[in-house]
């Protein structure tokens, strides 16, 4: 199948879920498109187990030709990083700068080391036996968080302004460092001999130094020629060949793609929505990336859901998966606990912070396609499973029962300033 019939057919069937959710099931778009993916993928291997029609064996032949690490990694990443940095304030980002800039590397890093030593373990008590540095993979690649599911939810109960820009800016710059971590290990994985504490150093520095300072040259670029034009029409083509463009570039000159998109979204969101536009082509700038943001993450979700065709169970392996559930979440609590904990000498947080961004930090696509990045072999198929099953908890289960925890948060911050105000 050509890559228009793929695409033709992904977009149909991703509106048509869409519609379903919309019209009756009444879920947060990403989460009902999934739920909905899930159920139509373990219908298709229900017809297929019963003989009738070989619909699971069909669809795996179609959807195989897909390949959902490059389509989210190299594609539809640098449009929703971008895309949701742009609607990110940067002052009230100032506000909460070391907190995020804390979780989003001291937190990575101690999540990957806990998951990755727990996971050593589990794996091992239920007979699965990798590699020891495929374990820290795994942590690196379940630890970033995407709260793109949730980040509607946010926003629809009126979560706390402070809350939700820690949340929403902890996994703008979580995924960039995540990624930077797994790569990282990865390099070690594949050339062992190669790898040492300098080379390590310099790879994480290039990719992640390198990213920031990419994406403040893209985003000046962009700056200086959206104020040069007065046209909505040329300033949103401006706007595409610097997510387009510049993703590619930073991938060939080997700096972190996501951590440039973040920045270079940030800057133009904040600094040339101010300085570079005027009314109408912020109107026009912000309408378009909100649809490319909503479109690509009904059919990112749609592909999550629609994977469970091409993975490959076991007992064993869904055993691991839920309770690498309980894993994760533990090691999040500890790498967010802590660093908030401390945090709390200087400036006061509300009660409910900790819990919220423990629940509220899901698990999403990104996870699944760093997890098929991992070379061809009996690892790589341990490890994705058990990935797919956290991912799915954490975009249903979580993502579903954010809001009673929000709407806590939201009640004793009006509390608190109804107190002051006496």
């Amino acid at each position: 199948m050509q890559l228009l019939g793929l695409a033709s057919l992904l977009i149909t069937i991703t509106a048509l879920f869409s519609y379903i959710n919309t019209r009756w099931v009444k879920l947060p778009t990403t989460i009902g498109v999934m739920l909905i993916a899930l159920v139509f993928s373990l219908g298709l291997i229900g017809i297929d187990y019963a003989g009738w029609i070989p619909t699971a064996d069909m669809a795996k032949s179609v959807l195989s030709k897909v390949d959902f690490n490059v389509t989210l990694l190299n594609g539809m990443l640098s449009f929703l990083l971008f895309a949701g940095a742009l609607h990110i304030n940067l002052e009230d980002l100032a506000k909460q700068k070391w907190v995020i800039l804390t979780l989003a590397t001291v937190g990575v890093l101690t999540s990957t080391l806990l998951v990755g030593g727990f996971s050593y373990f589990v794996f091992r008590m239920l007979g699965i036996e990798l590699p020891l540095i495929y374990y820290f993979l795994f942590g690196a690649l379940i630890s970033p968080t995407d709260p793109i599911a949730v980040l509607s939810t946010l926003k629809s109960v009126g979560a706390p302004k402070a809350l939700e820009t820690k949340i929403a800016g902890e996994s703008l710059f979580n995924d960039g460092v995540g990624v930077v971590v797994f790569l990282v290990l990865l390099g070690i994985a594949v050339n062992p001999e190669q790898a040492s504490f300098q080379s390590v150093a310099v790879l994480f520095a290039e990719e992640a130094i390198g990213g920031i300072l990419f994406g403040m040259a893209l985003g000046a670029i962009g700056f200086f020629m959206l104020r040069s034009v007065d046209n909505y029409q040329t300033e949103i083509l401006i706007s595409l060949a610097i997510v387009m463009g510049g993703y590619y570039l930073a991938t060939q000159i080997h700096v972190s793609g996501p951590i440039a998109m973040v920045v270079a979204g940030l800057f133009l969101g904040n600094h040339g929505r101010h300085l570079a536009m005027s009314a109408k082509t912020r109107e026009h700038l912000d309408t378009f990336w909100e649809l490319i943001d909503e479109i690509l993450n009904a059919i990112l979700f749609v592909l999550i859901g629609l994977e469970l065709l091409v993975l490959q169970f076991t007992p064993n392996w869904l055993i691991a998966g839920l309770v690498s559930i309980v894993v994760v979440l533990l090691c999040r609590s500890i790498a967010v606990g802590l660093p908030i904990s401390l945090f709390r000498f200087k400036r006061s947080f509300n009660v409910h912070t900790i819990r919220i961004m423990v629940w509220g930090g899901l698990r999403g696509g990104i996870s699944v396609a760093l997890a098929l990045s991992l070379p061809e072999g009996e690892a790589r198929n341990v490890i994705l499973a058990i990935t797919y099953v956290i991912v799915v908890f954490s975009i249903i289960v979580q993502g579903l029962t954010i809001k009673p925890l929000i709407r806590k948060a939201k009640h004793l911050e009006a509390h608190q300033a109804r107190a002051e105000d006496r």
